[in-house]
């Protein structure tokens, strides 16, 4: 066996006392544990302020909408998605009334930007030619005709009989539009994606 040198140090490990150790422990411990519920409190705050921006929920009220939407139902609102496209014919959509901007309503797009949208007895016509509405609970006794501008809309509730729209209050600008109609999410056993009825293209008449 080796015997130390003369002279050679020797290395001493010198320990803090167990109660400085454990209140450091402690210390650390507890920061760790505040940086966690900072992060994830953070983290939900931006995750709802992206949901908000993007998404909006909304509460059928009424009978406007039948048989399509009924009185009760819950949807999520897509808000960005006319950032990537104009509204189409046929959009269900959310806005605000021109008559009362305060309030939401929900209806569907019959009329675009530039066209001249006239009702006779109930059945809807754009630029001259009837339209087909399969999804129309009852058609409404009414008629009228309305020029519509830029960035103006033509909007009637599905049962017509029923209904504070376009035909009552005039054409919906814009940027009254809140966003489109994305999902049904309450009550549970009517949980579905939305269904937007697609119009078919315009046929050339051949001379």
């Amino acid at each position: 066996m080796e015997e130390p040198q003369l002279g050679e140090a020797q290395p001493e490990h010198v320990y803090p006392p167990d109660d400085e150790r454990i209140s450091l422990a402690r210390a650390f411990g507890g920061r760790s544990l505040l940086r966690e519920v900072l992060e994830t409190v953070l983290l939900t705050a931006i995750i709802f302020l992206v949901l908000n921006t993007a998404t909006g929920r909304f509460q059928v009220r009424g009978s406007s909408m039948e048989q399509t939407l009924n009185n009760g139902q819950y949807l999520v609102i897509s808000k960005l998605i006319y950032w990537i496209h104009p509204p189409e014919r046929g959009d269900i959509i959310v806005f605000h009334p021109p008559n009362s901007p305060a309030e939401d309503y929900i209806k569907r797009i019959t009329g675009l930007p530039g066209e001249q949208v006239e009702i006779r007895g109930g059945e809807v016509w754009v630029d001259g030619t009837p339209i087909e509405e399969p999804y129309i609970a009852n058609p409404g006794f009414y008629s009228g005709a309305w020029n519509l501008g830029d960035g103006e809309y033509f909007v009637l509730g599905d049962n017509r009989s029923n209904s504070s729209d376009s035909h009552s209050w005039g054409v919906l600008p814009e940027e009254n539009i809140v966003g489109k109609a994305w999902l049904c999410y309450w009550p549970p056993e009517e949980w579905s994606l939305m269904s937007h009825y697609t119009f078919p293209e315009p046929v050339d008449q051949e001379d």
